[in-house]
């Protein structure tokens, strides 16, 4: 089966997530609303009610079995592939990303499993992708004095900045490389990425 983009899984996220808020609030409310009822008054019954929230639970279960397959890092991060193609390691420190070849933008190949090896010299970081419209790719947090590996497999072309996903300081939010990224060799650009837009990838 193939894998999906990041835009299509936050939508299923969405879906599950409201499941599982519906059926939090359906408890308080009916919690609410029983103890505030003069008894042996016309209610909610507890058959009605538990059969609600079971629907909701077995929605919210039922997409998360159905998208196993489909989130694009289920598969390598579960099973631990190692046929990557390429490593692209890259230092974090001072607030500052950094390539290991000085290079300002990676060329990235689509279609093949790649590997971003990242490494902090300092705080706790994140290493996000993302569109050009802000939406995000994939991302990692990266702690120092560990091993952060990411390992993806890019299904359409694009040109992509790389941001730090978590908080690091007042000095994190500078932490945004433009156009850090480049993907090519599929037969599909992204549509909302800085190189499909400015047709940049052919």
């Amino acid at each position: 089966m193939k894998a999906v983009d990041s835009n299509t899984v936050l939508w299923g996220q969405t879906l599950m997530y409201t499941a599982y808020c519906l059926a939090i609030i359906s408890v308080v409310a009916w919690f609410a609303r029983k103890i505030t009822r003069p008894k042996g008054s016309h209610d909610v019954t507890p058959k009605l009610f538990y059969g609600w929230v079971g629907f909701l639970a077995l929605l919210g279960v039922s997409l998360h079995l159905l998208t196993y397959n489909t989130i694009p890092w289920v598969k390598d991060d579960l099973h631990g592939s190692k046929d990557f193609v390429a490593t692209y390691p890259i230092t974090v420190g001072d607030h500052q990303f950094t390539w290991a070849d000085g290079n300002k933008q990676l060329e990235v190949p689509c279609g093949k499993l790649v590997k971003f090896s990242v490494t902090s010299e300092d705080l706790t970081y994140g290493f996000g992708l993302f569109r050009q419209n802000n939406s995000m790719v994939m991302q990692m947090q990266v702690v120092p004095g560990h091993a952060n590996d990411l390992l993806w497999t890019f299904e359409k072309n694009g040109v992509y900045s790389i941001r730090s996903t978590e908080y690091s300081g007042p000095d994190g939010f500078q932490m945004i490389e433009k156009d850090a990224v480049k993907v090519t060799g599929c037969a599909e650009d992204d549509p909302v990425s800085a190189a499909a837009q400015a047709g940049a990838i052919r």
